[in-house]
């Protein structure tokens, strides 16, 4: 596949290099001068692209940029991509780093994207920490392979993206609509929390959403609190999650 990705940050630049090595074929953009981005995408085995160029002529899109930069995209970006070609988000609303949304109070965060970016999108890749992505893949098959889920509202489209993900070493859950991606979003147990299919699905079954906020919020604060912010501990940051997301060590 031709593969445009936004941003070459912790988790898209992870998915350039692993789809890269897939075989697939990947433009990057990011905010960088364009020598400097050169150098990144040769890093990752992909080719440096403008934010306008990036779209063009390619299967699938990934925008992998922080939650608050999505609404600072040149409007009108995905006018002339074609309607059959997936796009993907990988982020996350964090209050204490995007500041308040207002509209978020009525509606899931990815249909606010959705709605920012005029077109369907897949939620994937958000539920997962860098470390995971980039460490912790395994051959399809492999005992206890852990799974991310997948949320939108078309069918084809995420049967793509998971063929996407297991090709970097993960299980897939059907995690719903797009209107129900909140239950793999931060503070629900699905969120970041290394689960097997199996458990993955029990996880995204027990989400509370109105109990997930607060525990965002609290475990973000306890991040922020720690001495090694703003790079804390993979170890922390699982643990943590695994602790106040589900219950569990």
């Amino acid at each position: 596949m031709k593969i445009g990705i936004i941003g070459t940050g912790p988790i898209g630049g992870t998915l350039a290099e692993k789809l890269s090595n897939a075989g697939h074929q990947i433009k990057v953009t990011n905010t960088r001068a364009m020598p400097e981005l050169e150098k990144i995408a040769a890093s990752l085995g992909a080719t440096a692209a403008t934010i306008q160029d990036v779209v063009k002529d390619v299967d699938a899109i990934i925008f992998s940029i922080p939650f608050k930069a999505l609404r600072d995209l040149p409007q009108n970006l995905l006018n002339e991509v074609p309607k059959d070609v997936i796009i993907m988000d990988t982020s996350n609303y964090y209050p204490l780093r995007d500041g308040e949304i207002a509209e978020l109070e009525q509606k899931s965060e990815s249909v606010y994207i959705s709605e920012i970016l005029n077109r369907p999108i897949i939620k994937v890749f958000n539920n997962i920490l860098e470390y995971t992505l980039k460490h912790k893949g395994k051959a399809a098959g492999a005992a206890d392979r852990i799974a991310i889920s997948i949320a939108g509202d078309n069918e084809e489209h995420k049967k793509v993206v998971a063929q996407l993900v297991d090709q970097t070493g993960f299980d897939t859950v059907d995690g719903g609509s797009l209107a129900e991606s909140w239950r793999q979003q931060p503070g629900t147990p699905a969120y970041c929390t290394e689960l097997n299919e199996a458990d993955l699905k029990s996880a995204l079954a027990a989400a509370e959403k109105g109990k997930a906020p607060a525990i965002r919020d609290f475990i973000m604060e306890r991040l922020i609190n720690m001495d090694a912010w703003p790079k804390p501990p993979y170890e922390e940051i699982l643990a943590g999650n695994r602790l106040y997301q589900i219950g569990t060590k």
